[in-house]
């Protein structure tokens, strides 16, 4: 199948042995009960096989709701998921799972999600630091405090665990130059959005965040700069969008032939969504999108 057939959101990337997996949320699912994750299987980027599923939850599966936003990435010779579960009793939040292959089976590592349990969270990502210690990077949402923010927890050196307590690395209000609220008539008031985090590390050593909220022409695709290269340092925004119309949640990988390359869904719209994918370049330090159709 081609990408516009593959109708899933927040797609991920993992590039092993000439083959590219993609994972994301089932579209299908998203805003409901889900019972699991795929994976679809591509040599060119063109053409895909699957959907594999990757996650299938069993009976006694602690969360109930929806399974969003799972990542794979390759960390001491496993495969590691990081994945949202919301359930109907208790708040959600970001779990660790674990396979030999990454085309799974992947089965709960994590005891139930890492993020703290009272806190609402969404969308953790890996980074490992230059010093080599593990961190989850997640999504405080707007729906518990409604300035959404991005925070960081360390992680012990299996993945096992948070062995610190969470760090806010910014609010999604900071991006002044062109954030804007959002409205929800379950919710009064303004509200500012937070999702999709990802870590990527320039040439020069310069730590960019790639994440996503709303602007102007609708879910958007930004960029933070850390000021020491590392997550502890003191986050910046930049005014100029990666991608600033109807699509983001995005990520970055190396393909097959050494490009650099953005993936994320567009448009951001129930059962029409689906994955694209866009060549970066890298330049001053920063990225921009080769070409925009």
């Amino acid at each position: 199948m081609k990408n516009t057939e593959i109708n899933i959101r927040d797609p991920f990337v993992l590039v092993e042995d000439g083959t590219y997996y993609m994972y994301g949320t089932r579209a299908a699912t998203c805003w409901g009960a889900a019972d699991g994750f795929d994976c679809y299987v591509s040599k060119d980027m063109e053409d895909w096989d699957g959907p594999f599923e990757v996650f299938h939850k069993p009976e006694d599966f602690w969360a109930d709701r929806n399974c969003w936003a799972p990542e794979v990435h390759k960390y001491q010779g496993f495969y590691y998921m990081f994945a949202t579960f919301k359930d109907s009793s208790v708040h959600g939040g970001t779990a660790i799972l674990k396979s030999e292959s990454p085309l799974g089976p992947f089965v709960m590592y994590s005891d139930c999600q890492i993020t703290p349990k009272d806190w609402e969270c969404i969308d953790g990502t890996f980074y490992v630091s230059p010093d080599g210690t593990p961190y989850m990077v997640f999504v405080h949402e707007w729906v518990q405090i409604s300035d959404g923010s991005i925070c960081a927890v360390e992680l012990s050196r299996d993945l096992k665990e948070a062995v610190s307590e969470p760090v806010t690395l910014f609010h999604a209000s900071e991006a002044v130059g062109w954030v804007q609220t959002i409205t929800n008539k379950n919710r009064p008031g303004l509200h500012y959005v937070t999702d999709g985090p990802y870590l990527y590390r320039t040439g020069g050593g310069r730590l960019i965040m790639l994440w996503s909220s709303f602007g102007k022409e609708g879910y958007t695709e930004a960029l933070a700069y850390s000021d020491n290269g590392d997550i502890t340092g003191k986050w910046t925004q930049d005014d100029r969008l990666l991608f600033l119309k109807d699509g983001g949640h995005g990520m970055i990988f190396e393909s097959i032939s050494g490009e650099l390359y953005l993936t994320l869904h567009t448009p951001n719209e129930h059962l029409k969504e689906h994955p694209v994918f866009y060549r970066l370049i890298e330049e001053e330090d920063t990225l921009r999108v080769a070409e925009l159709s």
